[in-house]
């Protein structure tokens, strides 16, 4: 797996290398887009607006628009003469609980790998972390971005979750009222959850959409007819009490919604 970042996390004095791996892969089915008569796949070229030759990926160069149709261009070397020493680090600004982190910041997660020699380093700073239960906030420039980051321990190692800033974050675009709830469909409520709770594990789960999908493209390759899917559902609630009784006697006959033993949340 390639890098996507490299730099160090600095804590004071103490100087970590690490390099930054995606945590995800892409298993998703991508389809080309075709002409419809001949089938030839479509493709796209980089043009000049000016003179209307296409350009080559190294005729391309980066600028920013200061006025209409008005650019400054901004080349690799001079975008990194303007990082100082602390944009070239993870650098640590202070410590706190993940809790405090609102879900809503999150942007993407990282695998932090020590390099060569920063094990110990790396180690300690994981042990401490898992030790007071906290997590460290940091910021570092990728790209030319400067990111704030999480540092997130884990038993095996530490994820570095990129977070977006607050001015990022658009508006609640509308509120949602405070309805007024009955006891008895609260407690519905909350026994259906209890009745749903088990220990969450990732394994027990997948795409069904694009197992589906590709069962369609295999049987269209044998030219065979594609079936519409089955289509049932839940139907809309109309009765709040009622839906809320038909989902209870849902999770006492569906094992796979019952319980568990070991525990609730």
């Amino acid at each position: 797996m390639a890098v996507a970042h490299k730099g160090s996390i600095s804590m004071g004095m103490v100087l970590i290398p690490i390099g930054l791996y995606k945590t995800t892969v892409d298993n998703d089915i991508h389809f080309n887009q075709l002409e419809k008569e001949s089938k030839a796949r479509i493709k796209y070229k980089k043009y000049c607006s000016h003179c209307g030759k296409e350009v080559k990926p190294e005729d391309i160069v980066k600028g920013y628009e200061f006025s209409k149709n008005q650019y400054v261009v901004m080349t690799d070397e001079e975008l990194e003469k303007i990082k100082t020493k602390k944009d070239k680090t993870i650098h640590i600004l202070q410590f706190a609980k993940m809790s405090e982190v609102n879900m809503i910041y999150y942007e993407k997660d990282y695998y932090a790998i020590p390099e060569n020699g920063a094990e110990k380093a790396y180690e300690l700073l994981r042990q401490a972390l898992l030790s007071e239960k906290k997590v460290a906030i940091a910021k570092t420039v990728m790209g030319t971005n400067e990111k704030l980051l999480v540092l997130y321990p884990m038993k095996d190692g530490m994820i570095v979750k990129t977070l977006f800033y607050n001015d990022e974050i658009a508006s609640v675009p509308k509120q949602v009222p405070k309805m007024k709830l009955e006891e008895q469909e609260l407690e519905m409520a909350k026994l259906l959850i209890q009745n749903m709770t088990k220990a969450f594990d990732a394994e027990e789960y997948r795409d069904e959409y694009q197992a589906r999908l590709r069962d369609a493209i295999m049987k269209k390759i044998q030219g065979q007819e594609i079936v519409t899917a089955d289509t049932s559902g839940p139907d809309n609630v109309i009765d709040l009490m009622e839906a809320l009784k038909k989902s209870l006697d849902m999770t006492k006959k569906d094992p796979s919604g019952s319980k568990n033993k070991r525990g609730t949340a």
